[in-house]
């Protein structure tokens, strides 16, 4: 490996761009290859990058033999070119979701596994200031005994994709773009336990989802093995008076503690821990936080990292989203 890792971006949309763009930044890594259908968006990505490739396929990109991949595709392409780069002997940082359901994502982490690659998940929520201090607070007992997780992510616009709303494309709706986060949130916070049971209710425009169909109102609860209970609400385009209303509050036997968006604001959080009535601001805004996962992955493939056996966590928030849209 070069001094620095020799990075390949598939997919330069606004997010692929947003996360290539942290990463150059904090220098470690250097772009070696750009692949975009839109040619405007891979023009617009080598304006960050002048000296990469601008190529067409993943395949290209793998023929330059980098040290890492960054994915941003359409979610049903997540899962088989992850597998592709890692078996060429590329480490791979994806967007969510790895798969579109638990085998999908099991098939990648067995493929980092065996390649001995880092693999890790554009989860990006945990990377914010206010939801590292909440799960220090949770996880050296100063909540005592967390019984309660509420969560919810009501986005008042939905994706303006196509693709989105295929089932076959997508995986599924509000759940798997947006509830995939805060499942997640919940259970690392929790240092991923044993999920016991989960029941769901799932709508379209209201109604009972039909087979086959995409939501855009979910509503979940997940009993772990300690019977802790982890309430989920997430939809598109639901009349909530703001654009998006996001949360995550702990309820323990000594405490609790909430990340809350402010003002609608997708990018601004505060954290506050509770006792009682009184609350304690632990963390206030402004931060730049939505790179943040890009460049940890960066640093660690800078640092010689190779397959993180956390990874298997994945497999775990992806069966949860599993049962969700079993029922």
């Amino acid at each position: 490996m070069t001094d620095k890792p020799r990075i390949g971006f598939l997919g330069t949309g606004w997010i692929g761009r947003h996360r290539m763009a942290a990463m150059l930044a904090d220098g470690r890594v250097e772009a070696v290859a750009i692949a975009d259908p839109s040619p405007d968006m891979a023009a617009e990505a080598q304006e960050l990058a002048p000296a990469a490739a601008l190529v067409s396929t993943l395949d290209e990109i793998l023929a330059l033999a980098p040290d890492g991949v960054v994915i941003a595709t359409p979610s049903a392409l997540h899962a088989a070119q992850s597998i592709q780069a890692l078996q060429a002997g590329a480490a791979v940082f994806c967007q969510k979701p790895l798969g579109r359901s638990g085998d999908e994502a099991a098939a990648v982490v067995a493929a980092a596994r065996s390649a001995d690659r880092l693999l890790t998940v554009d989860l990006s929520y945990r990377f914010t200031i206010g939801m590292e201090r909440i799960a220090a607070l949770v996880r050296i007992g100063e909540l005592g005994h967390v019984h309660t997780v509420d969560l919810v992510f009501h986005n008042a616009y939905g994706p303006d994709k196509p693709w989105f709303y295929d089932r076959a494309q997508s995986g599924g709706g509000c759940v798997m773009d947006l509830g995939v986060h805060l499942v997640d949130l919940a259970l690392w916070t929790l240092d991923f336990p044993e999920v016991r049971e989960v029941r769901s209710h799932l709508t379209a425009e209201g109604r009972a989802l039909a087979p086959g169909g995409i939501e855009d109102f979910a509503i979940a609860s997940i009993v772990l093995a300690s019977g802790t209970v982890i309430r989920l609400a997430c939809s598109w385009r639901a009349h909530a008076g703001r654009d998006a209303d996001i949360s995550a509050t702990f309820y323990g036997t000594g405490g609790g503690a909430a990340l809350r968006n402010v003002d609608g604001s997708f990018y601004d959080f505060t954290a506050d821990r509770y006792r009682g009535t009184a609350a304690e601001r632990i963390w206030a805004p402004p931060e730049e936080w939505g790179g943040r996962a890009a460049i940890d992955w960066a640093r660690r493939l800078a640092d010689g990292e190779r397959f993180d056996p956390a990874a298997e966590n994945l497999v775990a928030v992806s069966r949860v989203l599993d049962r969700i849209y079993a029922g």
